[in-house]
């Protein structure tokens, strides 16, 4: 088995799935593992080379040998190029976004595989790694910042990344003014909601939690436009109610933030109908509504913006899966080919 680390190639994009330790671990069990060299990587490729991986040049994975199993995060970039190899990343090609059909038909074309990180479950369908718990933290952190420059008169400026969750929490202290917040969190008992509720504790802000015995009755939820931040923390999926519909900046409300950290706005079964498009790190908010301001913080990689400790921790939930890459037709891996397959 030979495990490709190749370089993240997204603007504002440091993390890395397998850590120097992890990668050393993978060796001394049989697997050969490539690293591809990346200047921005959180992680220096010395580290990896130290391991004991080979280093490839950066972006060199379309020319990897056809058993390479190529390993990512972010999505690929977009070309029409048939995809050959088995790909490990984030898809997010399942939920009718149109740039997942695109992906897919490059798959189809070259006769690729996609093992869907977000589609890696265990025998009762829980996720097995995830990044959810610091997109939560760090999602739930700048929408108190783009409530913070609204209450100022301002759309929130641009964001960078962190050295440590510390920073981040140091710096939002600075920010903030005092004024009593609230929030709602809609998806308060998985890892998303959890980070943010967490952050939220901190940051001294008022937090109703809610999940899906809160969320049964199947909408609508007028207790969303009366708390000043909500956050929607859920997997989309077919069935998911609206939470916040398409006529919200019309209706009476106290809200003037949406963290919609699950960030799924060219799903058919997003949530959150007031937008259409990600923010981003340059341009956090999206203001879709004037009078009163209501603002939607959409980052679809916010983790990133602690790139270390999210990477840290999401690599140590997902090494012991890797390890069963020399029998990647069964388990997590035969899970996720069979989603792909269903999809494709």
């Amino acid at each position: 088995m030979h495990l490709w680390v190749r370089a993240e190639q997204r603007d504002n994009e440091q993390r890395v799935g397998l850590m120097p330790d992890g990668a050393a671990q993978l060796i001394a069990a049989g697997l050969h593992v490539t690293v591809e060299d990346s200047a921005t990587r959180i992680i220096p490729t010395d580290a990896y080379r130290a391991a004991g991986c080979t280093i490839a040049p950066e972006g060199s994975w379309p020319g990897a040998p056809t058993e390479a199993v190529i390993f990512g995060l972010k999505e690929l970039p977009e070309d029409d190029a048939p995809l050959t190899h088995r790909h490990i990343m984030f898809g997010h090609a399942y939920k009718g976004q149109p740039s997942g059909r695109v992906l897919l038909d490059r798959f189809k074309m070259g006769g690729g595989t996609l093992y869907d990180l977000e589609y890696l479950t265990d025998e009762n369908g829980r996720r097995v790694a995830a990044f959810g718990y610091w997109a939560g933290y760090a999602g739930a952190a700048v929408s108190l910042m783009c409530l913070t420059a609204r209450r100022n008169g301002n759309l929130q400026g641009p964001v960078s990344a962190y050295p440590t969750a510390q920073a981040m929490r140091d710096d939002l202290r600075a920010q903030l003014d005092g004024t009593p917040t609230s929030a709602l969190i809609i998806g308060a008992l998985g890892r998303v909601g959890t980070g943010a509720a967490d952050l939220c504790r901190a940051m001294g802000v008022t937090v109703t939690l809610w999940d899906m015995a809160e969320t049964a009755g199947g909408g609508p939820f007028p207790q969303v436009m009366q708390h000043d931040l909500f956050f929607n923390c859920i997997l989309a999926r077919p069935g998911t109610p609206v939470f916040v519909p398409a006529d919200a900046g019309t209706q009476p409300r106290k809200l003037r933030v949406i963290g919609d950290i699950a960030c799924d706005p060219d799903s058919d079964f997003s949530p959150v109908k007031v937008y259409d498009r990600a923010t981003t790190w340059a341009a956090p908010a999206l203001r879709v509504h004037d009078a009163p301001p209501l603002d939607v913080m959409a980052i679809d990689n916010l983790p990133s913006l602690m790139p270390l400790e999210s990477a840290q921790d999401f690599a140590a939930q997902l090494l012991p899966h890797l390890r069963t890459l020399g029998k990647i037709d069964t388990g997590v891996w035969g899970r996720a080919r069979a989603t792909f397959a269903d999809h494709v």
